[in-house]
């Protein structure tokens, strides 16, 4: 055991089994596969062993007939297989034949050992992806507003798919341990002189690799962050092309690209320098090592040939094993940034949860009420400040205020895509954390001013969240929200595929198509946040009378910078800096003269200089 230590120098056990706990706690859940690697593994070793004993008798019987015939005890094996009795030609033949029937062996015992390692990689690889896509699932959407999607995204492919590697590298590690006792029990019983030189003198080697293999260890941290730095730099440029084109920045994003990319290849030069150095030195000692152990042996020791070929082809077949013990090691040391990413990302400690109820919402039936709510985005600064506010079923509520006054986080509070820091919101005079979050945001619809549509069909983006809907409800859907006009004129209708993102659709088409996807999905609760932002003053038109069908017997809560579009709210809340500063009815507040009177003066100020500028 001290032996295999000083050959997996630096990484002794305990910390080789902490550093790379994500692997073997994984494993458990597929114990038959790994049974089965480990098996073959052992078969296999133990055929080393065999094919050495084999080796010896046969060089044995060539050099020196005369020779003591070596025998295992078994008599019926001793007689009839190696042919112990039969002349040296005739067991000659016997060994022949041996030897390749274990090589035989052995081969495919490598196989069956390779194909379930590479069953337990392929399944390790998915169980990973699938625990990271479901702790995103459970996160609170706080820490996607706090983290870079680029890292994410870098460390659900690229980090995990390197995985593959390290993993590749503690089977091979663990298959060459295993063949390591093989010949080490072989060679001590060879000649134990020459095995201690040999095994003082692999050590040291050993010890003398581990600075370099400490030092590719580090700069796989460093490696890692500059591929996640990379990965958020192009999901930055593809997600704002056209941005960036608006903006004619091409050369400074070149710039950011250019920088990533050189840091990536910077500390893949320095991992390089030292992982490089690994075998070369490896193979030179080594090789240093059998040329005087040979030497030892002949001249000095005077051990009989037969012996001394056989050490020293197990020694041979030996010293890369050590090499690729060390390989592998360096493999592990180099990818051990990618493991560390994925612990970390697995930790449930240090990241915000979302603590799901237990009730399932049945139904709005009387009120949302907000009382003395306050929350910020996790900084000090607060977004929202002591938010009282009652919204009855039934109810348009429209929240007016300019950009930055909190109506978009007070709305968000809702549906729970956010928790308050103080204070509580209840529906029905209970609190909304005891819903089941799915049940309660299944009876909300949200429309909101940054819509998003998936490269699927027009159908299907309709129709998302709502599958089982029928062809002619998504119809009816389209055709109340005012796009069913463009739909039809599209190449394939309802089966167009939109692209990414939906770049095929102007921004208004993309709104309608939002307002029909909520108008399918007939909710109990309607948020629009700026739903008609997008919109000519023609589509604007029809789409209120769409959303006035809507509300009927339902609860909405509007957000929207034309005033026009909340004129019938049944309540308007003016908000400023994070705090309600009026609430009351529409004509009412106008009436007062306050905030809403203000905003209400300079929006239809700015639209009569607009027409008369036209009109001349």
């Amino acid at each position: 055991m001290k032996t295999l230590r000083s050959f997996l120098h630096p990484f002794k056990l305990t910390r080789f089994s902490r550093e790379n706990a994500v692997f073997f706690q994984e494993l458990q859940h597929f114990p038959k596969i790994v049974v089965l690697a480990i098996v073959f593994s052992l078969l296999a070793s133990a055929s080393e062993g065999i094919g050495i004993g084999l080796l010896l008798s046969f060089l044995q019987s060539l050099i020196n007939p005369n020779a003591p015939v070596i025998q295992t005890g078994i008599a019926w094996f001793d007689l009839w297989v190696l042919g112990i009795q039969q002349p040296t030609t005739t067991r000659l033949f016997h060994l022949s034949g041996l030897i390749i029937v274990t090589t035989w062996l052995r081969s495919g015992l490598l196989y069956l050992q390779g194909f379930y390692v590479g069953m337990t990689q392929a399944t390790l690889v998915n169980r990973l992806r699938n625990r990271v896509f479901d702790q995103f699932q459970q996160l609170s959407l706080s820490y996607f507003t706090q983290t870079r999607s680029g890292e994410l995204i870098n460390s659900l492919t690229t980090e995990i798919s390197n995985l593959w590697i390290p993993f590749t590298a503690i089977a091979n590690l663990l298959m060459q341990a295993m063949i390591l006792l093989v010949y080490g029990i072989a060679i001590f019983a060879l000649s134990w002189q020459l095995s201690l030189a040999a095994v003082l003198s692999l050590s040291l080697l050993s010890v003398g690799l581990s600075t370099l293999k400490k030092q590719v260890r580090e700069s796989s941290f460093t490696m890692t962050r500059a591929y996640g730095d990379f990965t958020s730099v192009v999901m930055e440029y593809l997600s704002g092309v056209f941005t960036i084109h608006a903006f004619a920045t091409q050369a400074f994003e070149r710039k950011r690209f250019v920088d990533a990319n050189a840091e990536i290849k910077k500390t893949s030069i320095v991992s390089f320098i030292f992982s490089s150095l690994v075998a070369p030195i490896g193979t030179g000692v080594g090789t240093t090592i059998i040329i005087t152990l040979l030497l030892w042996g002949f001249v000095a020791l005077n051990i009989p040939t037969a012996r001394l070929l056989t050490f020293i082809y197990t020694l041979m077949r030996l010293v890369p094993i050590v090499q690729d013990l060390n390989r592998n090691a360096t493999e592990i040391s180099k990818y051990q940034g990618s493991v560390n990413n994925i612990k970390q990302l697995l930790r449930m400690d240090n990241k915000p949860l979302f603590q799901n109820g237990q009730i399932v919402f049945s139904g709005l039936k009387h009120s949302i009420r907000f009382e003395s709510v306050d929350f910020s985005y996790g900084d000090s600064s607060l977004v929202l400040k002591n938010i009282n506010l009652d919204i009855k079923k039934g109810q348009m509520v429209a929240l007016v205020g300019a950009s930055g006054s909190g109506k978009t986080t007070l709305a968000a509070l809702i549906p729970r895509f956010y928790e308050p820091q103080q204070g509580w919101i209840s529906i029905d005079g209970r609190d909304v954390r005891d819903f089941e979050v799915g049940s309660l945001r299944r009876k909300i619809a949200i429309v909101s001013q940054d819509t998003f549509i998936f490269n699927s069909s027009v159908r299907e983006n309709i129709a998302y969240g709502s599958e089982n809907a029928h062809e002619a409800d998504i119809r009816r859907a389209a055709e109340s929200a005012n796009a069913l006009e463009f739909i039809l004129q599209m190449p394939e209708g309802f089966d167009t595929r939109l692209g990414e993102r939906g770049v095929r659709l102007s921004g208004g088409q993309r709104q309608r198509l939002a307002i029909a996807r909520a108008l399918l999905r007939n909710p109990e609760i309607l948020i629009l946040d700026e739903a008609t932002s997008a919109l000519d003053s023609i589509s604007e038109n029809l789409i209120q009378n769409a959303l006035k069908e809507l509300s009927v017997n339902r609860t909405v809560i509007a957000i929207a910078h034309r005033l026009s579009t909340i004129a019938q709210a049944a309540q308007v809340v003016v908000l400023e800096q994070g705090q309600i500063v009026e609430t009351g009815g529409y004509q009412e507040l106008l009436a007062q003269k306050g905030k809403l009177w203000y905003y209400h003066q300079a929006q239809f100020n700015c639209a009569n200089q607009s027409e008369a500028t036209e009109t001349h």
